[in-house]
């Protein structure tokens, strides 16, 4: 009784206390006045803004414990001006059509002043209760009695987001309460995005929320009564600010504002409410036609099929010959007629238009672009219908898998479209089809993160029987499939198929395997654990080594980690060569404007070979926070290297005789062959999309092809013959990305951004052959006959981008809007006319009439409002006007602001603004250029307005108005044509338009002084006597030109003597030219030779022997005048060249020596021939004219009305007998000065030489280029020299930056640099041959010089041997090639009496059992192209070998200290004669005291094999596919001891005892006496505790049954045991005993040597 006392005691005095919760009385009426506004743009005022306004009276009554709200007197305004100045104007067609539905009450429940479900009847629209709900979520509100801070999580219109309560008590039972929601952070934020699939938002822009941020504000007057609190005041403020860019650096924004104002309290009940009221959700936002309505524009539907034909007539008619501008724009609005259309609709459409080709294009790309299951649908049926065509189905199936929101209704379709007959009989089409799943798989989970794997389970049977079947085909789709659709689900059965995770023992091709790790790239983490596989590491070293110069934000922790996780792991990984597998990456990201790129690109080797196994290549884009993989690319060389260079060799004799004896290995196993040579694949936003695999069947395809060609090539000149005119549309929604979300008015707001273009071309081709061609000719009469085409081509494209934010429903928007228009029309008309056999060829490029703008882009941002119901009154005002008053605080000229700061009026009060009224400044510049050569004027239009004025970022100065157009015009004079015409051969003379003749400008200087430098430029033999009188004349010339001011001085003065040395020493230096200066000791050597064997040196032997003493003199006076300069100034040079670089050495201490100064006594005819034919050069003149040696004219020019010549002409002209070519370039009109010439000339066997002069008179600059063989000490070399007398200036530049990055990355790459005091204008390559494989270098500039000894090549030179090794092939040069491109990657395995080196350079020491053959290498693949056997022969104490490759059985061995060979058992006596194999393709010669077999084609590059050393190298496509001693040719170093059936064994005499060739029993016709079997320890092991008998795992070399060891040596095995009192007998122990556990390692004897007895069998 006491309790219950209590009790009500308690609620007594809880009942007493007051209730804050807002509430309604019953049978009352509460009318408020409302007002919702919502407004966008940019927040300075000024500028044009877009937005809504709905006023209305609200009464909301409580009857029967339900709650009614109901609009009377609502109107809607629209807003489009400049803000704050023009005012709201009244849509009263929408007001009255709406009217209706807005005094529909709707009825809620609303408990504790929580919003609960919301009913209304069926004829209200959701945008008008979406309305309502705005209205609503005023009136949801959480009061607390006991505090008055508090903070939680509330569900509202926008989804439940962190809401802030503050409440401020006053008098009388009144109180303040605000609220403020974040709307940056919710739980179940309530949007909608389209596009985004394919997107990713990386953490660091979530966290910050650079973009978009929004936040409400709610005030509520309150007052408490009986039934709790009244609420008699309400606002409400939203901004939301959003950029592209970094929202920091300025922002638009979107501003809401909501009142509700307690006017009344009445008793008089609503109007009596009739009809059903069914539920339609909560508070929360309804998604109605959101995303059918686009943003871009407003349209009235009534009849959709009639709308649409009207559509496509316009669209039709309007694209003919070219796009019309606003094509795309059209091409939306159809779009969003097909989104609106039902089915039956659609399907009546195309009854209607599909058997017009016209109206069928666009009707097929527009449907992918509804992006619902109904694409997918059509698709489907019009397929199965065979109302499409495979390409059609493709093209429509690709679009849409992209562009349809996924959901459970287009995921059926596909899988249906995948799984139908039809489609599985078109290969490639159910490939597409497949992937698509798996894609759009992909996609709905990205919109649904619990989708079941079940999606997936057809796609997993698939694998599973693929599997079992082992149809690699299969497995690779399926594993495709996969990878698109990357379900958690499927992790555990991809890993299953990985060799590491396998339980079975089926064996998948290393393709599938490398399919398998693509595709957990989206499923799956990689296990930590430590890599032992060189390339996997090599992989990931690279990899994280370029990771670490990231900047872009989604990789900024990762960067950090890579730079920590470098310094640990460089000294194991940062040598490995680029053979291994290597990654690289590359971005740049700008933070302020949230944009970036990104680039990777991985090269994956399997086996250290040449061409690397994959390669992949991938590019990301960084937008607004988020990043797409836009397109990757992979491409595989499974076996492309190995068919193009090996021999095709089916031998199967060969085949079988190795088969057999490779049975005796011990559980030899084959490595699996590379069937397909090639494959690729292409994804696009991280799908794959296709992917092809070259193999033999597509190679035997294309050969059939090919034998087709011929019938082809008739067919397509016949229908040129007839004429051809074709025209192509391609209409596209290249992207359409949309997030829309509420707003508290309870209107959405969207961003949304478009792109749509329409690309056309129109061809009209005609041809005409003289003479007619008849119906089964030949291709090659065409070679012979007149041919002239005719073609025309308007290619056009219009592309559309926009960009909008604001509000977008089916009946009103009003949003701010970027346009961006581009537009490109390019037309062109050809006539071409040519002869083959006759070299003519003319092109003529006519005029094109109508054509002014070939291209144009205009951007411009402004603000759009319009309603349904009247669209006529639509207005867009741009936002940035003429004029604008900016407003700034009198105190600051700052015009930064803070997140939630607005600059409008509303929140800054007036008496802080200062209006200034200010003129926007808009770029205006008109560029035009004539080429009158052509008769062509080009003007370039730019215009630019923006808003940087206000704020100086990206934002503000996009927003306003760009354009640019560019126009092409007709110049006077007028211009007919532009003509082309090359003319080859004898006739090549009559085509010349204008003669030029140089030389007679050359005749007007004083003693022909370039006539001489040439001449000393191409014959040594006159360089002293040039030398001589260029001195004389230098001298002469400096005397005449001297200053007039210059005193005279006492020629026995001290003074005058320096004088006169100073200036004797500056004419031999002005005497020498650049090219001759560098090389003046060789070139006197060359002219002293050629001097005395030529007959004309006696007539100039006086000039010559002036030009001696003058150079001698010369000579003399450098010696002196600078021996003491040159050594204090080269002691100090050279210390510090020596200080710095102390470490190296110099490999070009010895100057070049060229060939051509050292002709020998035999060759003295040819030198004579020589020196004459080079005098003769020399005299002849500069520029080659006579028309017998004119072999090309190239005429290009504008065939004017005047009949003016006005162009340019190119000449060649060839002069076999001085080997000497030069080309001229000059202009028709000989007003014009300007011209080129260039000429080369071959000096001989070992020097060439080339010029180029250009500019006016073409004498303005000039460059030399020398290029001479010769030597430097005893390695061959060349050197190549360029010199100049005068550049421009432009080319100084660039080469300057050149030549500063040159230094820059000479440093980084280990190449010497010393600064030295060089010859001026000149700079010198020399190239030295150091070995077969490398090269030393050294670059001499003015200023430094450059040098790198010892420089790795990645291929063989044709020096040395292998210029011998390749005179085998005579003239095949291509067979050369192959060998020289093997060699370079071949890799060596050597045997030194009882060591190996393998292939992959480890080494090991082995003991080779008595007369047993080992196997030292051999093709381990299924073609077993070569075997080659090693054996030692103890009686003389050396090995010899045994090679079996095509159908030869080679035998090598010592036999009287010199090496015999035996081919096919029979002597050859290779001391005398070459050894070839009837195919070409095998040779065998001596070379030194040894033996050499070269078979590049079958895999061995080479054999060579003497007295005391062996050596195999193997070809780069083998590498991966040997076995034997020598091992894999992996690189795995690691991984080196793997015996024949795969097992990998650490111990390096088990490993060389794994491949003998084991007796089976005495009566072998080898000696051999030893097999391979396991042994049991001889003593009892205690294993877990219990004594165990234990058996050798790896097998031991034992005696056979009946034979004795004679010899033995010790061997550590792995042992397996078995408790010693098992039951288990030996056979069964032994039964698989390789691959069990390996319980402990002994040692055990192995047997070298046997001796058996009469019983051995």
């Amino acid at each position: 009784m006491r309790v219950i006392v209590l009790a009500l005691a308690v609620a007594l005095v809880v009942g007493s206390q007051d209730n804050f919760a807002p509430d309604f009385a019953s049978d009352m009426t509460y009318e408020y006045d409302y007002e919702g506004k919502i407004m966008g743009g940019l927040p300075e005022k000024g500028l044009a803004r877009a937005g809504l306004k709905i006023q209305a009276k609200v009464s909301i009554r409580k009857a029967n414990n339900a709650y009614y709200l109901k609009l009377s007197d609502a109107k809607i305004f629209e807003y489009n001006g400049i803000w704050p100045k023009d005012a709201f104007s009244l849509a009263s067609k929408l007001s009255s059509e709406l009217a209706d539905q807005l005094m529909t009450p709707i009825k809620f429940e609303y408990t504790n002043g929580l919003v609960g479900k919301v009913s209304a009847p069926a004829k209200v629209s959701a945008t008008v209760l979406n309305i309502c709900r705005g209205i609503l979520n005023i009136l949801h509100v959480t009061v607390k009695k006991t505090h008055n801070i508090y903070e939680l999580q509330e569900r509202g219109s926008q989804g439940m987001c962190k809401t802030h309560y503050i409440r401020v008590d006053k008098k009388e039972g009144a109180f303040t309460l605000i609220k403020t929601r974040d709307l940056n952070h919710c739980q179940d934020r309530i949007y909608k995005d389209t596009g985004l699939a394919y997107a990713h938002r990386y953490p660091e822009s979530e966290a910050t929320k650079t973009k978009l941020k929004g936040m409400s504000t709610f005030s509520y007057e309150m007052k408490l009564t009986d039934q709790g609190s009244q609420i008699k005041n309400a606002t409400t403020e939203e901004i939301i600010q959003f950029s592209p860019f970094n929202i920091l650096n300025g922002a638009a924004q979107m501003e809401a504002k909501q009142k509700l104002i307690l006017v009344n309290v009445l008793k008089t009940p609503l109007e009596s409410i009739r009809g059903d009221y069914p539920t339609r959700g909560s508070l929360q936002y309804e998604f109605d036609t959101e995303l059918l309505q686009t943003p871009v524009q407003l349209l009235k539907t009534s009849s959709p099929v009639p709308q649409m034909v009207n559509i496509l007539n316009h669209l039709v008619n309007f694209n003919m010959k070219m796009v019309h501008e606003d094509a795309p724009l059209k091409f939306i609005e159809l779009i969003q007629m097909l989104r609106y259309a039902k089915y039956p609709e659609i399907e009546s459409l195309w009854a209607q238009l599909k058997e017009k080709p016209d109206y069928r294009t666009w009707i097929l790309n527009a449907i992918p672009a509804i992006g619902t299951s109904t694409a997918v649908r059509f698709t489907k049926e019009k397929f199965i219908a065979r109302e499409l065509s495979v390409a059609e189905t493709a093209q429509a199936l690709i679009a849409s898998v992209h562009l349809v929101t996924a959901d459970l209704e287009s995921l059926n379709l596909i899988k249906e479209l995948c799984m139908h007959e039809r489609v599985r009989e078109i290969p490639f089409l159910h490939e597409m089809a497949m992937l698509g799943y798996g894609t759009a798989v992909s996609k709905y989970c990205v919109a649904n993160p619990s989708c079941p794997v079940e999606l997936l389970r057809p796609i997993h049977e698939i694998l599973i029987s693929a599997v079992q079947k082992v149809n690699a085909e299969e497995i690779i789709l399926a594993v495709k499939v996969l990878g698109n659709a990357g379900h958690p689900g499927s992790l555990k059965p991809l890993m299953k198929l990985l060799p590491c995770f396998s339980a079975t023992d089926i064996k998948l091709p290393h393709r599938v395997h490398i399919e398998i790790v693509l595709a957990l790239r989206n499923v799956a983490k990689k296990i930590p654990r430590e890599e032992e596989n060189l390339q996997f590491a090599s992989f990931v070293y690279s990899y994280m080594k370029a990771m670490t110069k990231s900047t872009t934000p989604d990789h900024t922790s990762v960067a950090i980690a890579c730079n920590v996780a470098m310094k640990i792991l460089s000294p194991k990984y940062g040598r490995l060569s680029y053979r291994y597998s290597r990654a690289f990456y590359y971005d740049a990201y700008q933070n302020p404007w949230m944009m970036g790129a990104a680039a990777s690109a991985f090269y994956v080797n399997e086996a250290a070979t040449l061409l690397p196994k994959a390669v992949l290549a991938k590019a990301r884009t960084y937008l607004s926070g988020a990043y797409a993989d836009v397109i990757e690319v992979g491409v595989r060389t499974d076996g492309i290297q190995e068919a193009i260079l090996k021999m095709k060799d089916e031998n199967s004799q060969r085949i079988d005789k190795i088969t057999q004896i490779v049975k005796a290995l011990s559980g030899w196993r084959a490595s699996p062959s590379r069937k397909p040579l090639a494959s690729m694949y292409v994804k696009l936003f991280g799908q794959e999309i296709a992917f092809a695999n070259i193999d033999k069947v597509v190679f035997d395809q294309l050969i059939e092809f090919g034998s087709q060609i011929p019938a082809y090539s008739r067919d397509a000149l016949q229908s040129l013959l007839s004429g051809i005119s074709t025209r192509v549309v391609k209409p596209m929604l290249v992207n359409e990305i949309r997030h829309i979300f509420p707003t508290a008015v309870g209107l959405p707001m969207e961003l949304s951004f478009y792109t749509a273009g329409v690309a056309a071309a129109t061809v009209e081709c005609r041809a005409s052959v003289v003479p007619s061609l008849s119906r089964e000719f030949k291709v090659s009469q065409l070679l012979d006959s007149d041919i002239s085409i005719d073609a025309s081509i308007i290619p056009s494209v219009s592309l559309h981008t926009y960009a909008v934010m604001g509000v977008n429903t089916a009946l009103i928007q009003a949003a701010m809007m970027t346009k961006a228009k581009v537009y490109t029309a390019l037309p062109a008309k050809v006539q071409a006319k040519m002869n083959i056999m006759k070299g003519h060829f003319k092109f003529d490029f006519l005029p094109v009439e109508d054509v002014d703008k070939i291209a144009s882009a205009f951007v411009e941002t402004y603000a759009v409002a319009r309603n349904v119901e009247d669209l006529a009154a639509a207005r867009l005002t741009p936002v940035l006007p003429d004029e604008i008053n900016v407003n700034s605080r009198g105190s600051s000229s700052s015009t930064k602001s803070t997140w939630m700061v607005s600059k409008s009026s509303e929140i800054v009060s007036d008496s802080q603004l200062v209006a200034n009224q200010i003129s926007v400044k808009s770029y205006q510049r008109k560029i035009c250029k004539e080429y009158q050569p052509y008769g062509i004027k080009a003007c370039t239009e730019i215009e630019s307005r923006n808003a940087a004025f206000l704020r100086n970022c990206l934002l503000y100065s996009m927003i306003g108005r760009h354009g640019v157009s560019v126009q092409v015009a007709r110049a006077a004079p007028e211009i007919r044509n532009i003509e082309i015409e090359i003319q080859v051969g004898p006739k090549a003379a009559e085509k010349i338009l204008r003669t030029v003749n140089l030389n007679e400008d050359e005749e007007v200087l004083a003693d022909k002084t370039v006539l001489r430098k040439l001449q000393k430029i191409l014959t040594p033999s006159l360089k002293n006597s040039s030398a001589s009188d260029s001195d004389s004349s230098a001298s002469k010339s400096t005397s005449a030109t001297s200053h007039p001011r210059t005193r005279m001085i006492d020629a026995n003065s001290p003074v005058d003597k320096k004088s006169k040395s100073s200036s004797s020493s500056r004419s031999c230096v002005r005497s020498r030219s650049p090219v001759s200066n560098a090389s003046s000791r060789s070139r006197r050597s060359s002219s002293s030779s050629s001097s005395s064997s030529s007959s004309s040196s006696r007539s100039r032997s006086r000039s010559s022997s002036r030009s001696s003493r003058s150079s001698s003199k010369c000579r003399s006076r450098r010696s002196s005048g600078s021996s003491s300069r040159h050594s204090s100034h080269s002691s100090r040079s050279t210390s510090k060249i020596e200080i710095s670089n102390s470490k190296q050495t110099d490999c070009f201490e010895q100057k070049f020596t060229n060939d051509h100064s050292h002709q020998q006594s035999h060759d003295s005819r040819r030198s004579k021939v020589w020196s004459s034919s080079s005098e003769a050069i020399a005299n002849k003149d500069r520029y080659m004219a006579d028309p017998k040696h004119l072999f090309l004219t190239v005429i290009i020019r504008a065939v004017r009305s005047d009949q003016k010549l006005q162009g340019y002409q190119v000449t060649a002209y060839l002069d076999r007998q001085s080997r000497r070519v030069q080309i001229i370039l000059a202009n028709l009109d000989e007003q014009e000065k300007w011209g080129m010439y260039a000429t080369a000339a071959l000096l001989g066997n070992h020097k060439m030489m080339a010029s180029l002069d250009w500019g006016k008179n073409s004498k303005q600059y000039q460059m030399v280029l020398t290029a001479e063989s010769g030597s430097v000490a005893t390695k061959s070399a060349i050197r190549v020299k360029m010199s100049w007398e005068k550049i421009p200036s432009s080319i100084k530049g660039r080469v300057r930056k050149l030549y500063r990055m040159v230094i820059h990355r000479s440093r980084d790459t280990g190449v010497q640099v010393k600064k030295a005091k060089n010859a001026p204008k000149q700079i010198t390559l020399s190239v030295a041959v150091g070995s077969k494989n490398r090269l030393s270098f050294q670059l001499v500039t003015p200023k430094r010089t450059f040098s790198k000894c010892d420089v790795k090549l990645p291929s063989y030179l044709p020096y040395f041997q292998t210029a011998e090794e390749i005179q085998v092939y005579h003239n095949n040069w291509l067979d050369k090639l192959f060998y020289i491109l093997s060699k370079s990657s071949a890799v060596e395995c050597t045997v030194l009496k009882d060591k190996i080196i393998t292939f992959n350079r480890g080494s090991f020491n082995t003991e080779l059992p008595h007369s047993c053959a080992q196997v030292l290498v051999q093709d381990c693949s299924q073609e077993l192209k070569f075997l080659v056997l090693l054996k030692k022969d103890y009686t003389q104490n050396q090995n010899q070998i045994n090679v079996k490759i095509a159908d030869l059985d080679i035998d090598m061995y010592n036999n009287n200290n010199a090496v015999q060979l035996k081919v096919n058992g029979v002597p050859f006596q290779i001391s005398t004669q070459i050894y070839q194999h009837p195919t070409g393709h095998i040779h065998i010669r001596q070379r030194g005291e040894g033996i050499t077999l070269h078979a590049p084609f079958y895999g061995l590059q080479e054999i060579y094999f003497d007295m005391s050393a062996l050596k195999v190298d193997v070809v780069d496509w083998m590498k991966g596919q040997t076995c034997g001693l020598c091992g894999k040719a992996d690189g795995e170093i690691k991984q080196e001891f793997r015996m024949p059936n795969g097992h990998l064994t650490k111990n390096a005499v088990t490993y060389a005892h794994s491949w003998i060739l084991a007796a089976e029993s005495c009566r072998d016709n080898s000696e051999c006496r030893i097999k391979l079997d396991s042994v049991e320890l001889e003593k009892q092991a205690v294993i877990y505790g219990q004594e165990s008998r234990c058996f050798s795992v790896e097998p031991v070399l034992r005696c056979l049954p009946g034979c004795f060891p004679v010899k033995t040596t010790s061997v550590t095995v792995g042992f397996h045991c078995v408790a010693a009192d098992s039951n288990v007998n030996k056979s069964e122990v032994l039964r698989g005993i390789q691959g069990k556990r390996v319980d402990l390692r002994e040692k055990a004897d192995a047997h070298l040597a046997c001796s058996c007895t009469a019983q051995c069998v």
